[in-house]
């Protein structure tokens, strides 16, 4: 049996390389993990770009929930994305455009929410084995980005209409998808080759 496959069969994923052995070092390193999480997400919703044609800003949160749930793993990433959405709902100015439990029901609330999907998947997706090639963490990423954007348009479909949902919340972003998706093709099996967790020559 090959190291990549016993890796995948424990459901590893990168953030355990270092996750400690005992268990109340394991559970503070857990913790540590999904508030770490939960502040990148804020940061990254800083990185905003507005577009004059649509209420949805171009941000870096995509590529981190993304990131978040293949590096984390499903729960830890989806408690990140949860501690986010509360820090958000509590006041504090973590979204885009500020914070507030209203902004949770707004127009452009389904992407938000769509974060939990997106990040689950991306680490249910990680813990098979599907970051270790670029191949596969292309289709993660890509699934985990669909799990993301499908809430988000059909809420917003409700205030714009389908086809302005679509027009205005999917077509000027495929491109910015694509460009994160190619980046954590890249990174994510580079990454595990780093660290010497990959298939062997025989089995690659």
């Amino acid at each position: 049996m090959t190291q990549l496959t016993t890796s995948v069969m424990s459901g590893r994923v990168y953030a355990d390389v270092l996750r400690p052995s005992r268990r109340a070092a394991a559970a503070a390193y857990d913790l540590g993990l999904v508030l770490a999480g939960s502040v990148l997400l804020a940061a990254c919703a800083q990185v905003k770009l507005f577009l004059p044609f649509t209420a949805i800003p171009i941000t870096a949160q995509t590529f981190a929930v993304l990131l978040l749930g293949v590096s984390l793993g499903r729960w830890r990433g989806v408690a990140a994305v949860t501690a986010y959405l509360a820090q958000g709902a509590a006041g504090l100015p973590v979204f885009a455009v500020g914070g507030g439990v209203g902004y949770l029901a707004g127009p452009t609330a389904g992407f938000l929410w769509g974060f939990v999907p997106a990040a689950w998947l991306a680490g249910a997706l990680a813990e098979h084995g599907w970051d270790r090639r670029p191949l596969t963490a292309a289709g993660a990423m890509a699934l985990a980005d669909a799990a993301l954007f499908t809430p988000g348009v059909l809420w917003y479909a409700g205030f714009v209409g389908l086809d302005g949902a679509v027009s205005t919340s999917v077509v000027p972003f495929l491109p910015g998808e694509a460009i994160k998706i190619a980046l954590a093709t890249a990174l994510l099996p580079t990454a595990w080759r780093l660290i010497g967790d990959r298939p062997n020559d025989a089995n690659a």
